[in-house]
């Protein structure tokens, strides 16, 4: 492992409601729409040296409502509609398994950022998770990570509902990714 002066911080995106509409269980590649913003907010990050890494539960899988291999199929949109951009992601990493299932790697456990810190050589405290839900901005803070809740997806729903009751709030809420992205790229105090 790198020394710590070494290692990147990088930016940590949700998927559904973040990156693209939120649709419930996306079972069906027609299902998947970006949003317009995303690819542009995804791209200033590249420019500015950010890694872009996905982390993403995806438990229809395990629910069976959806085979594993349409994850890969949706990705491969993804990827493809942010090229067409100019963007780019560093990176992928998604749990297929139920909350009940108990496994490390469901936001908001740690397991996907760590396995991305240790392949990717990233530095989790300096790095920021951006999504829709609690989840993420909970996933953030068991990573030592910042957080950005967007209130695309379920963002807004959940600020305005269950913020009050939340044991930590997000670093900062953006309207969507574009905003967030704007955060992240903000010259130093």
């Amino acid at each position: 492992m790198p020394e710590p002066a070494a290692l990147r911080p990088a930016v940590f995106l949700d998927r559904d409601g973040t990156i693209s509409e939120e649709v419930g269980y996306l079972n069906h590649l027609s299902r998947f729409r970006m949003f317009e913003f995303a690819g542009e907010a995804i791209r200033r990050l590249n420019a500015a040296g950010w890694p872009v890494f996905v982390v993403t539960n995806q438990s229809g899988v395990a629910r069976g409502l959806f085979p594993e291999s349409l994850i890969g199929e949706v990705h491969a949109e993804m990827n493809r509609q942010l090229a067409a951009a100019g963007a780019k992601l560093d990176g992928i990493y998604y749990c297929p398994h139920r909350a009940e299932d108990g496994c490390e790697c469901r936001k908001p456990k740690p397991g996907l950022l760590e396995r991305a810190a240790r392949e990717q050589h990233l530095d989790l405290r300096r790095s920021v998770v951006v999504g829709d839900r609690y989840l993420d901005v909970d996933l953030a803070r068991c990573a030592g990570a910042r957080s950005v809740l967007v209130k695309t997806g379920y963002g807004r729903g959940e600020l305005e509902e269950d913020s009050a009751k939340w044991p930590a709030q997000p670093d900062y809420v953006a309207e969507d990714l574009a905003q967030a992205v704007d955060w992240i790229l903000r010259p130093s105090e």
